[in-house]
């Protein structure tokens, strides 16, 4: 009689892989260690580890609890692109954010806008004189 196989052979969910790997970029980018996602978030360690490698489904109440620890919206981890951009997600709740602003706050978010894009054109400007390539 053959022992069975020690490794489990079943087929894994693309779809809880994509989030399982989302998951771990976004923890290893904040520099979060498993233990710090489980102390935060009552996940126990061992469940964030199987979520990550998307060997355990992750209920809505959980992600949720990640997304807020991670600060990014839910709707990114489960987006269906492969090469998704937190950015685009989280630019997606601006509007409902800055309906809660004084008009004042409003009018200093709109200015640090134009000098995020003042700032990136003359990276760019710079860049270009250099003949380098990108800056951090």
């Amino acid at each position: 009689m053959t022992p069975p196989p020690t490794t489990d052979n079943r087929e894994r969910d693309p779809e809880m892989v994509r989030l399982g790997e989302r998951l771990k970029k976004t923890r290893d980018y904040l520099n979060m260690s498993q233990q710090f996602v489980s102390d935060s978030t009552g996940i126990p360690r061992s469940a964030i580890s199987d979520i990550e490698r998307g060997e355990r489904r992750v209920d809505s109440l959980e992600l949720k609890k990640l997304a807020r620890l991670y600060r990014q919206p839910v709707a990114y981890f489960l987006a269906e692109e492969k090469d998704a951009d937190a950015g685009e997600y989280a630019l997606a709740g601006l509007p409902r954010a800055l309906a809660q602003l004084t008009d004042g706050d409003a009018k200093t978010v709109l200015e640090f806008a134009e000098y995020l894009t003042l700032r990136r054109a003359a990276e760019r400007e710079e860049q270009g004189a250099d003949g380098g390539g990108p800056t951090a």
